[in-house]
């Protein structure tokens, strides 16, 4: 038996093969004729796309063997630019249809004058099962990734996002929904060491993240989410989302047109920390057996969980505000520490508006404060909790600052997450179709805070964190990276590259 692997794996070895390119004919071609084990390999540039569309097909199968991977040869040295020369056309960069595919270390760019033509950067869709994102920066699109079922209800289980950079230069002026992170349908997913800001909807609702309609078992973890950054121009924005605002009727199992209730099952948010959202930092909404584990959220609204289906667990999660329940909402966990004011976040840390949560002060509150958490092997830099009185909140501090710590294991196998609803009292929840690829489901402002203010982006252009090296990150421009963010965010690449 062991004799039959070994010549199985030897085979596909031997069809494994690099495809180096240089130019946009040549990526096309080598994504259109790509096999099993292909590895093409982008080399530096610039790779301009400008027609409505898809830019690039991505229908050939891989196997988990042999995925087909799509990678730069420099991280983020590659550079997709997503136009629309046709006035009315709607902008898809990577269309993903079939299975096993992986695209690593590139930066791509929504370059459409009208915001509502840059839709989706990634549109994974059907039997496109173990995609893989990861290491890459994506900017400027209403949906950088989006994910859902086929006309045929097959759906693209057991994804991964992974150690991105996912930002806007400018405030999205578009009717379409706004969601860095649009995950529909499909289950097994998982959302870790991404860096996401600066996303803004003007005059809607915007969301970092969410998993909905239907489904089962996502992961949200270790995720840093700055909903205004450089861009505090104002509106509506949430960071993490089970249930975001609803799919419409019908547009998720079992498809027979009942409700999506609940939007999904079994989710897990763990180590996250989600910093200066209008809204809520986190918002469940229909999201049954949610398991809310070890989050710092520093002002935002706090946690709702709402309606009826919406019921789970929370512990040794430290925020701003409270955790709600609305609308016949549930949980149970006494064991948060909530209601904490900015004056207590700025003496502990840094500067935790920047996302530099380094020790400045005495966090003798959070610390030692419950026992091991079911689901939680792990802090937000990956470190092991190694004793058995974990402290509150994303950081195990007694471990020092994330820089000084050892990187420990990722945890991440999963486990359940937690419940929250959005602190609104207006969500629209806005349906969307699930099938193409609009997802209409900015809707839910889960806000009773929004400014409305004027929409303004206040960012500019600059090429933010940069990938070098084993950390991998660098600075530059007057908008680059905090030394406290930026050494957050090098952990989790650096994490995630050790794991390719």
């Amino acid at each position: 038996m062991v004799l039959v692997a070994v010549v199985l794996v030897a085979v596909a070895s031997a069809f494994a093969r690099d495809v180096p390119v240089s130019t946009v004919a040549e990526l096309r071609a080598a994504v259109q004729a790509a096999q099993p084990g292909d590895v093409i390999l982008l080399a530096d540039g610039t790779y301009a796309f400008d027609q409505g569309g898809w830019a690039l097909d991505c229908a050939a199968a891989g196997s988990e063997a042999q995925p087909i991977v799509v990678r730069a040869v420099n991280p983020r040295q590659a550079r997709i630019e997503l136009g629309n020369a046709a006035s009315g056309s709607v902008v898809e960069g990577f269309h993903v249809s079939g299975p096993h595919w992986r695209v690593e270390g590139l930066d791509v760019r929504g370059t459409c004058a009208d915001d509502s033509a840059c839709e989706h950067a990634f549109h994974v869709v059907g039997g496109a099962v173990g995609f893989v994102l990861r290491g890459n920066r994506i900017v400027d699109f209403n949906a950088q990734l989006k994910v859902n079922a086929d006309g045929d209800h097959r759906l693209p289980d057991g994804g991964l996002v992974e150690g991105n950079e996912v930002f806007d230069t400018r405030a999205r002026q578009t009717g379409n929904p706004v969601t860095k992170l649009n995950i529909d349908n499909a289950s097994g997913w998982v959302v870790r060491d991404n860096l996401l800001y600066d996303f803004h909807k003007v005059g809607g609702v915007s969301y970092g993240a969410f998993h909905k309609g239907g489904s089962q078992d996502p992961v949200f973890e270790r995720n840093l989410v700055l909903c205004a950054w450089h861009d505090t121009g104002g509106d509506t924005r949430i960071g993490l989302s089970f249930g975001g605002g609803g799919m419409g009727a019908g547009l998720c199992p079992p498809w027979d047109g009942s409700d999506c209730n609940p939007e999904t099952v079994g989710g897990v948010m763990r180590n996250n920390i989600v910093i200066q959202c209008s809204d809520v930092g986190i918002y469940l909404n229909e999201a049954q057996d949610t398991r809310l584990l070890h989050n710092t959220l520093v002002e935002t609204t706090g946690v709702d969980f709402r309606f009826a289906t919406s019921t789970g667990e929370a512990h040794g999660n430290v925020l701003s505000s409270v955790i709600r329940t609305r609308d016949g909402a549930s949980f149970t966990g006494d064991d948060n520490l909530t209601g904490v004011a900015a004056a207590d976040f700025a003496a502990w840390y840094a500067n935790p508006l920047e996302g530099d949560l380094r020790l400045r002060g005495d966090v003798s509150a959070l610390l030692d404060r419950g026992g091991a958490t079911a689901g939680v092997a792990d802090d937000f830099c990956g470190r092991v909790r190694t004793d058995g009185r974990y402290d509150w909140g994303a950081l195990e501090h007694s471990l020092g600052d994330c820089e000084d710590g050892a990187d420990g294991s990722d945890g991440s196998d999963g486990s359940d997450g937690s419940d929250g609803s959005d602190g609104s009292d207006d969500v629209d929840d806005g349906s969307d179709d699930g099938s193409d690829g609009s997802d209409g489901s900015d809707g839910s402002d889960g806000s009773d805070g929004s400014d409305g203010a004027d929409g303004s982006d206040g960012s500019d252009t600059a090429d933010h964190a940069t990938l070098s090296g084993s950390c991998g990150c660098g600075a530059g421009g007057a908008t680059s990276l905090s030394l406290g963010l930026l050494a957050l965010a090098c952990l989790a690449l650096a994490r995630s590259r050790r794991r390719a």
